[in-house]
């Protein structure tokens, strides 16, 4: 009966909580107080997929659960994004009948990295996708090898490692593990041989802390190693982007199948390798997932096109405190052959949490803005003096660069007669504030 009333109260929370669109964590975290082993109380289906790592979580769960979908599975995931225990709770709570089975072929398990050792420890997955762990959030997270630890943890036997074979970090997860598959990208024609980022966190080995070299470098540093003492080296990979062209917009994975690109991004081509590989392990035809993947637009909103008056743009939503999500970003706009204007807001450096630390702007490779496909640089935000200073340090000349305090001057300024194409580039924390001030397409 227990068990019973614990769902029922989960489900009435969540129905409630859907009507002033909120609720997504708290019916969670009231089932958790009830009985606290709830999770262990629940029948789940033959698949438990989890993803987490620092970047492209809820990216890579929303394809995996469209293409699952469109494929005839049914598909129980946290699609709002809520990724700690209590909102994962929720999510298997009010996808369970009263007696407590999951209704769907499929738990799909976004989970943040750092509290993924308590939301498993009731839930083993099946299948557990590593995307990737970058620097991130410094008040929060500390090093990249402290989340490294704490997903340690939450990685249980019976389960199979999916891995980013380009990320040495996430790498060495495999490590006295059997059950892992590898995915990655062969050498690319965008790769370069010598480090582009302003740091380098794949200079030593995370197993032995030896010198690492590389061969090639798809982006700061996520390549192809190799450690010049222990022998520690990029795994060979079962599923593997052979070919991008971004200027046409394509990828190709395993040689045979071409992807379009809704956004042509490095960064996203992980993501949806990422999707391609869990959905081939499913059972799924690698053809099928091609022509599901084809232009494939994110709902979650972290990527939004926009009106400005008789202006375009995109806005790309981008991590505060995580340099490699702003890289990407950065590295979309300053590709537009066309010419581009670009917005960076800096307004708030969290959601959750009051911190005025932003070291994290130095770890950003603002350099790139300075191509000939960037026309002008709009600086906005509390934060705009920190952001100037920042590009003072850049050899992007100063006339090509313009600051607000306020963001809603910011977007008068870029409402204009000009008629370059519009990248705004910010934070969830602050990308509803950029909005409201445009009209969404």
């Amino acid at each position: 009966m227990k068990k019973f009333f614990t769902i029922l109260i989960c489900k009435l929370l969540r129905f409630a909580g859907k009507l002033i669109g909120k609720g997504s964590s708290k019916p969670g975290q009231v089932a958790l107080k009830l009985c606290p082993d709830i999770l262990s109380r629940v029948q789940l289906p033959k698949y438990i997929i989890a993803v987490t790592g620092s970047n492209g979580k809820t990216s890579t769960v929303e394809m995996i659960a469209h293409i699952l979908t469109k494929n005839g599975k049914t598909v129980a995931w946290n699609r709002e994004g809520s990724n700690q225990i209590e909102g994962v709770t929720t999510l298997v709570l009010d996808s369970a009948t009263l007696g407590g089975r999951v209704k769907a072929d499929i738990l799909l398990i976004e989970s943040d990295e750092r509290f993924a050792r308590y939301t498993f420890r009731y839930i083993h997955p099946t299948h557990y996708v590593i995307t990737n762990l970058y620097r991130d959030q410094l008040t929060r997270n500390g090093h990249p090898e402290w989340v490294y630890d704490a997903l340690l943890d939450s990685i249980t036997d019976g389960t199979q490692l999916i891995l980013n074979a380009d990320d040495p970090l996430v790498s060495s997860f495999a490590q006295g593990r059997k059950d892992v598959v590898w995915f990655g990208a062969d050498k690319l024609s965008s790769d370069t041989e010598e480090l582009q980022s302003v740091y380098n966190d794949g200079a030593y080995c995370p197993i032995c802390k030896a010198p690492m070299t590389y061969t090639t470098h798809h982006y700061n540093h996520i390549g192809h190693y190799a450690c010049t003492k222990c022998g520690y080296k990029r795994q060979n990979t079962r599923y593997t982007i052979t070919s991008v062209d971004l200027d046409k917009g394509e990828m190709t994975i395993d040689g045979k199948h071409t992807i379009t690109l809704a956004l042509k991004s490095l960064y996203n081509i992980y993501n949806i390798l990422s999707a391609y590989t869990v959905a081939s392990i499913v059972g799924i035809d690698g053809a099928q997932i091609a022509a599901d993947m084809n232009n494939y637009v994110l709902k979650n909103g972290r990527v939004i096109t926009f009106e400005l008056g008789s202006r375009r743009g995109t806005l790309l939503t981008s991590k505060h405190e995580n340099s490699i999500s702003y890289d990407q970003s950065i590295r979309v706009a300053s590709a537009y052959k066309e010419g581009c204007d670009v917005l960076i807001i800096v307004d708030a450096v969290s959601r959750k949490y009051f911190t005025s630390d932003v070291s994290w702007l130095y770890d950003i490779d603002f350099e790139m803005l300075n191509s000939d496909n960037v026309r002008q640089i709009v600086l906005a935000g509390t934060y705009v003096n920190d952001l100037v200073t920042r590009f003072s340090y850049t050899d992007i000349p100063s006339e090509r660069i313009k600051s607000f305090e306020d963001i809603g001057e910011a977007v008068d300024h870029l409402n204009s007669d000009r008629s370059e194409y519009i990248y705004a580039i910010t934070c969830f924390s602050d990308k509803g504030k950029f909005l409201a001030k445009v009209r969404e397409v």
